[in-house]
């Protein structure tokens, strides 16, 4: 089979009004016209989608009036080009969450990206200011961005928030309520998932007939819990005051937490609980506490949680809320991912 390889090039030239119309009187029989651009319409292209009707469906209800693509970016660089710090805006519409607004990709929209990445080819340090309605896939921004700012769809005094962290009047201290995937392959994910009967033992490394993929970690981008800070909170070693939950009794969990950093700060220490063996199949883990704790730099807490069996129970197979005696496994941490574990039995 014979293979022909050739090289295409374009020449480009600009024309007035006039012109546009003579040639496309004549070259109008010899072309296929744009799918959406049946009736000889003209119609813009706006910086949320490149694709017209996408884009429409996208902004719904509020629909955004822009110039062409190109002058809206050359005009984004120059901008860009007297700034110390950038600081982009970016993201979905609010119209794109909710009821009948569901998508097949999770990336930011397809002008945003390559907006955001001629950004980051300036050179200059970057923060993005990330609105969204629902959990993205961040992978290149994770890699490429200085700093991601979370700001969700806010309301009326959004800005000023989001102003307080940006210059530092405010310690970012919040913590996601859900889970960010590495892609759309991975979804359903959260992080109180029941176990597979065969479990990877290496998220890192394909291990084959295991519960993994053959191109991802079975890990999220971002984890439930999860949040950044400006200063650095170090957790010591996990307590517990003792290996057995007596059946009417208490179990104390301990850890110590210090602010290294530079700035105060608050930190939400957060405790899960795994339940190893049960009539019925039960999460990895489950959230069972928390506590936001506020420390100035060089400050530490001790961080207590106390367990007794109301913290065990479940719905078991006759939907009576119980609990068993058995092993189970309690963890403390920062996020649902970064956790100590220790062990104890209840009796």
């Amino acid at each position: 089979m014979a293979i022909e390889v050739f090289n295409r090039y374009e020449k480009k030239y600009i024309i007035d009004e006039d012109t546009f119309h003579k040639l496309t009187y004549h070259i109008a029989d010899y072309m296929n016209p744009d799918a959406y651009n049946r009736n000889g319409e003209a119609y813009r292209i706006s910086n949320i989608y490149y694709d017209t009707e996408t884009e429409k469906a996208a902004t719904g209800i509020r629909p955004l009036e822009r110039r062409d693509n190109r002058q809206l970016l050359d005009e984004a660089l120059r901008v860009a080009s007297r700034s110390d710090v950038i600081v982009a805006a970016l993201g979905e519409c609010a119209e794109m969450s909710g009821e009948s607004a569901s998508r097949t990709g999770l990336e930011i929209p397809d002008t945003q990206q390559d907006l955001l990445k001629a950004l980051v080819k300036t050179g200059k340090p970057v923060v993005l200011l990330l609105f969204t309605g629902r959990p993205l896939v961040l992978n290149w921004e994770d890699a490429n961005v200085h700093s991601i700012l979370n700001v969700w769809f806010g309301g009326s005094e959004t800005g000023d928030a989001v102003a307080d962290v940006l210059f530092g009047k405010v310690t970012p201290s919040g913590k996601l309520t859900t889970t960010f995937p590495r892609s759309v392959g991975q979804l359903p994910l959260f992080y109180n998932h029941l176990n597979t009967g065969r479990p990877d033992p290496d998220n890192h490394v394909f291990n084959r007939y295991a519960g993994n993929y053959l191109d991802e970690s079975n890990e999220p981008l971002y984890p439930f819990g999860y949040g950044l800070s400006y200063t650095d909170f170090v957790y010591g070693g996990l307590q517990i005051s003792s290996e057995t939950l007596p059946k009417n009794g208490e179990l104390t969990v301990s850890v110590t937490v210090t602010n290294k950093g530079n700035y105060d700060g608050y930190e939400t220490v957060q405790l899960y609980l795994r339940d190893i063996y049960a009539e019925v199949a039960r999460p990895m883990k489950e959230l069972k506490g928390f506590e936001r704790i506020f420390l100035k730099s060089g400050e530490s807490r001790d961080v207590k949680f106390v367990i007794t069996k109301d913290d065990l129970k479940f719905y078991n197979s006759e939907l009576h809320y119980v609990y068993e005696p058995g092993e189970f496994d309690v963890m403390v941490g920062p996020n649902s991912r970064d956790v100590q574990t220790k062990s104890f039995q209840a009796e």
